[in-house]
């Protein structure tokens, strides 16, 4: 099996920055949210709130939205065109995604790829908050080897080398920048 990171790494972006962006051209009405968003990640880069809690102040836009879910389809209707080539080149069912970003937004796209369901940020759409841990780092073992307890992972990709942990599992893994893909060191 082939396990990649999501954002920057089949994606070309940040698919949560696009949505969110995606969303206030859609819903003004949520730049309401501006203050809680930008305090939320001021605080966390002071160290006073963690990941999690930072990105449960950032999606707090959801709470204004009607019907989340539509606006998740609209906009993989739209922005399906950036998953990258080399990857619609070479993907297969037994892909597994495994990323940071919430698990309502990767889904529908992982569905229209015909890939496996996302290993991701478990958030409420209409909430936004989070149920466990924000899905990165150490987490992203953890969470894979609980889905595949027994799997072989024979590549891995990402973007980043907070997904180290991950790369190490993989009998071989990747570092992608932009299309590049180079030799994980």
């Amino acid at each position: 099996m082939n396990v990649y990171d999501f954002d920057k790494t089949i994606y070309d972006g940040d698919s949560t920055i696009d949505f969110y962006l995606y969303c206030l051209r859609k819903r003004p009405k949520i730049l309401c949210c501006a203050f809680r968003q930008c305090r939320g990640i001021l605080l966390h880069k002071m160290h006073k709130i963690d990941t999690t809690a930072m990105k449960e102040q950032f999606f707090s836009f959801l709470l204004k939205l009607d019907n989340p879910n539509a606006l998740v389809d609209a906009f993989w209707q739209k922005k399906q065109k950036k998953i990258k080539q080399w990857y619609l080149q070479r993907k297969d069912a037994s892909d597994v995604v495994i990323s940071a970003s919430p698990a309502f937004l990767l889904l529908p796209i992982c569905e229209k790829l015909a890939i496996t369901e996302p290993i991701a940020t478990q958030m409420d759409i209409a909430t936004g908050s989070i149920q466990g841990s924000n899905c990165k780092g150490e987490e992203k073992v953890r969470r894979f080897y609980a889905r595949y307890p027994n799997a072989i992972m024979q590549q891995f990709y990402s973007d980043s080398k907070t997904d180290t942990p991950l790369a190490n599992l993989a009998q071989t893994a990747f570092l992608v920048q932009g299309n590049t893909l180079l030799p994980w060191k």
